[in-house]
């Protein structure tokens, strides 16, 4: 396994710097959301507010991907490519993941919204989503193990599906991963898992958290486009993510709203 990067405070602060343009990207499409909007539109949008801020999109191009953000709907999980014909609908369940960089410093996040009104199955799949993120943030924690994390985002997974009456599945083949000065570092953050084991947590780690939930199968296929990734079995899934710190005082979300 290579080694870990580890960030002095003021290395921490400038990824945070980048962290607020990703926030304000997603901000500004998730505003422009909403039937008939292309997700063209929506990469557009996203663009012009990292190219605004002086950051430089670093989904575009990275391995050849064409765009500055993934927009997978529907049944579509994550690497999902922005397209003309891909136009929302009432119903439609959208996730949009964005990344920039800022003086060589590296943000990402995603989040998952409703085009309209979404079905309560839906509406309760996106809030697991994003409550299992949470729970893996807060076991980011200084002297802990890589996989509390997955244990955390995994059992609020399950909690969330037996108070919904939904069984969640948990994708499996894609987790979080180590950020700072590239996008995609270690180590590997799997969304489930027993706690207790991988590397231990030290302060000035940096660790994109990304649970991904469907209604279904935790068993996912790669279009033949060779990025978008879809439920095998059609259900819907959902996508959130955030850029945490490990720092003395507990988790740091670089990637939160200003």
């Amino acid at each position: 396994m290579s080694k870990i990067e580890i960030k002095t405070r003021g290395q921490l602060e400038a990824m945070r710097a980048s962290g607020i343009v990703v926030a304000r990207a997603l901000q500004n499409v998730v505003d422009a959301v909403k039937p008939g909007v292309s997700t063209w539109d929506l990469d557009e949008i996203a663009e012009q507010t990292i190219r605004d801020a002086g950051a430089v999109p670093s989904f575009k191009g990275y391995h050849g991907f064409p765009a500055s953000i993934c927009a997978s709907v529907n049944e579509q999980i994550v690497h999902g490519i922005p397209s003309k014909t891909q136009v929302l609908a009432e119903g439609d369940l959208i996730s949009i993941d964005c990344g920039a960089i800022l003086d060589d410093w590296h943000g990402d996040s995603a989040v998952t919204v409703g085009v309209g009104e979404l079905s309560p199955a839906d509406h309760k799949l996106s809030e697991a989503t994003r409550l299992s993120m949470l729970a893996g943030i807060e076991a980011a924690l200084p002297g802990g193990r890589l996989t509390d994390i997955s244990f955390a985002i995994e059992s609020s997974a399950i909690e969330s599906g037996e108070r919904d009456g939904i069984e969640y599945g948990v994708v499996a083949d894609y987790g979080g991963h180590g950020i700072g000065s590239k996008m995609h570092m270690e180590p590997f953050l799997p969304n489930f898992g027993k706690p207790g084991k991988g590397p231990r947590l030290k302060v000035g780690m940096a660790i994109a958290i990304e649970p991904m939930l469907t209604l279904g199968t935790d068993d996912s296929q790669e279009l033949e486009d060779g990025w978008t990734v879809v439920t095998l079995d059609g259900t819907r899934a959902a996508h959130w993510e955030h850029s945490v710190a490990i720092t003395e005082d507990g988790p740091w979300v670089l990637t939160a709203p200003e």
